[in-house]
């Protein structure tokens, strides 16, 4: 692992990093925030995902997290969207390829050598990042944004043992009911929709997936809500299973870290409470 940056924000260091992936066959860039700690004191985790065209700095610039982060005690980590670099397969579209990468293992050409971000994030950075960090990995819990949303749930729905919580600003809750969606796990996957399941939320949770309970905001003056988004179908999927979904509309409220900063803190603080953060 190199150090890329550290800066000192709110008793705390903001760091970025890469490191060599064997998953993907890149360098990958990641962001770490931790709060000062006393010495031998391991810290929980929350991971933060991005969406589509964001890297790690998305967040880190604009989510407005270290403040909260460091009175409550938690280590946040922002990984990038995809692999990206010379030799990495894109597209022209700003929904596939580089900055796109849907937390998937692609399956078909030219994806399948270097976008595999599932198990970059449900192996390979986990490993790393409690080699290098004072890292509780007992206490984890995860969210994102837009597409991040999506791979948070999905991911904490694969892996309920692992995550103490899961929460998603204006989530892809349902990548088989979207062109979003459809795109990208065609080309990533192919055509077989089964094979699609274990990356749809509403899929995983219809198939048997649970988690305990999920915390969703979602702007009501999104542009993508009514096509891409549709988070009814997640509370649809929530009430035949029992999961308690905390869905909150805000009213006036986009798509943009306008919004998510608004909210971040809460987010923060909901996962602090089951994570028993300090």
């Amino acid at each position: 692992m190199e150090t890329v940056s550290t800066n000192r924000s709110f008793a705390g260091t903001q760091g970025v990093y890469s490191h060599a992936s064997a998953e993907t066959g890149t360098e990958m860039t990641f962001a770490v925030y931790v709060p000062d700690q006393e010495k031998g004191a391991k810290l929980p985790v929350v991971w933060y995902l991005s969406g589509l065209t964001c890297t790690h700095a998305n967040v880190m610039e604009k989510g407005e997290y270290r403040r909260a982060a460091s009175e409550l005690g938690l280590i946040i980590v922002a990984p990038d969207t995809s692999p990206r670099g010379e030799g990495v397969p894109d597209d022209e579209a700003y929904d596939m390829g580089q900055g796109a990468g849907f937390y998937v293992d692609a399956t078909e050409e030219p994806w399948a050598k270097h976008f595999r971000m599932r198990s970059y994030l449900e192996k390979e950075l986990p490993a790393l990042i409690a080699k290098e960090f004072p890292a509780d990995m007992e206490k984890q819990a995860i969210f994102g944004h837009s597409m991040g949303g999506h791979g948070a749930l999905t991911i904490a729905l694969r892996n309920p043992d692992r995550y103490k919580s899961v929460s998603a600003f204006a989530p892809i809750v349902s990548p088989l009911n979207c062109p979003w969606g459809e795109k990208a796990l065609g080309g990533y996957l192919g055509s077989d929709q089964q094979t699609w399941r274990e990356y749809d939320t509403c899929a995983l949770i219809e198939d048997g997936a649970r988690v305990a309970d999920i915390l969703v905001d979602q702007g009501t003056s999104d542009n993508f809500l009514e096509e891409q988004l549709k988070p009814q179908l997640l509370a649809e999927a929530c009430d035949k299973a029992g999961i308690k979904l905390s869905l909150n509309m805000r009213e006036g409220y986009d798509h943009s870290y306008y919004f998510i900063s608004t909210f971040m803190e809460g987010h923060l603080r909901w996962h602090a409470e089951r994570l028993g953060a300090r």
